[in-house]
């Protein structure tokens, strides 16, 4: 039974369940799987054929998540783009060779555009010759420019018929990332409930929280500690929330003891994944403790020179417009640093954010978490910066409650982190800022 068949099958068992709450609005199953059967009919009408790339431009809406079940039935190539990167879709349209588009607007309508793309990449002809639905995801682009990561969707979806624990979860992680994707397939597979909030200001979510009573929280360090910082918590009923996942960039210690006295009927568990890989099952030491354990039944991990290697069954066919990343034996360098623990690893964070000062390594997440412990920091962003002598010198960027020089700052970090950090992680450049050091994925920025 090819995986499409299986979930509307579940769907069918859902009944009158509710699937998505989006604007306030509860979507069923049976009513998910109506509109379905009108997108398949829609999109064959518009000439879309098997094989075709098509995006889809939208949000968590059910009219999006029920034109993306039907391309999947069409095995078609998805490419779901968010309307946040709006400023990169003529150069996505081209690099996924799009035949169509499909943009979803504000009453949930869809309406499909016909493009005209070269259509002759080698591995979109591959997957078209087996006969496979498709799935395009591009990169944030945080270490340069965005790559189009391309996968054959029967092996990416197959782990989802296994049966996991059915939430309410709200879709924090954005439609075109592969954790809101993966977030989707797992709540839909287990008859759980997408609630999605109508944007991600942190006043947005909580609100959504309390009123529709979520109880699984996907997110990032990064808008934890945004959340902290704003006391917004303080003025919502959070209490639902049983589970709360954080992945995507390295959390810090400070950010954790916070969450969790914050939320002491919480569970939290750090997720581990990556786009070309999908999200991999994951296990926390303890809610307050940053070892994970990662793995699950189709992968295989291993470190070699201090960095985690993933080999996977669901790993992507390739990218569309960079080399494969794959060595001879199907091993993919992650790029991240980790130290192993017995069964346990300790992610450190990428090797392309490390400082090089003379010969002396320094992991941007050590220096920003001491930073955080500053009275009156509200966020902090280190990274290196080229200098003739020594390669590399620490810089930092600093979001500060008051106006402060950023000379005064790097005097008071100096004197704050004396016996804190060694002499040569001190930042020797300082930049003080009232905006927030974070992407619109919510991912700390260091370029």
């Amino acid at each position: 039974m090819e995986h499409i068949d299986w979930q509307l099958w579940r769907f069918w068992e859902g009944g009158d369940r509710p699937a998505i709450i989006w604007r306030d609005r509860a979507c069923t199953y049976s009513e998910l799987t109506d509109r379905y059967e009108q997108w398949l009919s829609h999109l064959e009408a518009a000439g879309i054929r098997a094989g075709d790339s098509v995006g889809v431009l939208a949000d968590f809406s059910p009219g999006a998540v029920s034109c993306l079940l039907a391309l999947l039935k069409m095995r078609c190539i998805l490419v779901p783009l968010s309307w946040k990167s709006q400023d990169q879709h003529q150069e996505f349209f081209k690099i996924a060779e799009l035949d169509h588009r499909v943009e979803i607007d504000e009453q949930d309508q869809g309406s499909a555009i016909k493009l005209e793309n070269r259509r002759n990449h080698p591995l979109m002809e591959q997957l078209r010759a087996a006969d496979k639905a498709g799935l395009v995801l591009f990169s944030s682009g945080s270490t340069g420019k965005s790559k189009a990561i391309l996968h054959s969707l029967p092996e990416l979806l197959n782990k989802f018929r296994k049966p996991r624990h059915c939430y309410r979860t709200l879709t924090f992680l954005l439609f075109d990332h592969i954790g809101g994707f993966n977030t989707l397939c797992y709540t839909l597979a287990n008859l759980g409930c997408v609630v999605v909030a109508a944007d991600h200001s942190v006043a947005s979510v909580c609100r959504v929280i309390e009123k529709h009573r979520v109880d699984l929280l996907p997110t990032s360090p990064s808008f934890l500690n945004l959340m902290l910082l704003s006391e917004a918590h303080k003025l919502h009923d959070l209490s639902s929330l049983r589970l709360i996942t954080y992945g995507t960039e390295v959390m810090p210690e400070r950010t954790l003891r916070m969450a969790n006295e914050a939320f002491p009927q919480a569970r939290f568990l750090q997720t581990y994944g990556l786009s070309e890989l999908g999200i991999l099952r994951s296990k926390s030491a303890s809610s307050d403790s940053l070892l994970v354990k990662i793995g699950g039944e189709d992968y295989e991990t291993r470190v070699v020179d201090g960095r985690l290697q993933i080999r996977a069954q669901s790993s992507m066919l390739g990218y569309l417009n960079a080399p494969s990343p794959f060595d001879a034996d199907g091993w993919f360098d992650t790029g991240d640093s980790v130290i192993r623990e017995g069964d346990y690893y300790r992610i450190l964070g990428r090797q392309s954010d490390i400082i090089n000062v003379g010969g002396q390594k320094v992991y941007p997440s050590e220096v920003e978490q001491v930073i955080a412990e500053m009275n009156g920091v509200l966020d902090v962003s280190v990274k290196g910066e080229e200098h003739l002598l020594m390669g590399h010198v620490v810089t930092a960027t600093v979001q500060m409650e008051e106006p402060v020089s950023g000379v005064q700052m790097r005097k008071r970090i100096a004197k704050y982190c004396k016996g804190r950090l060694q002499p040569f992680m001190l930042p020797v450049k300082v930049k003080v800022v009232t905006e927030g050091q974070v992407n619109y994925r919510f991912k700390k920025i260091r370029r």
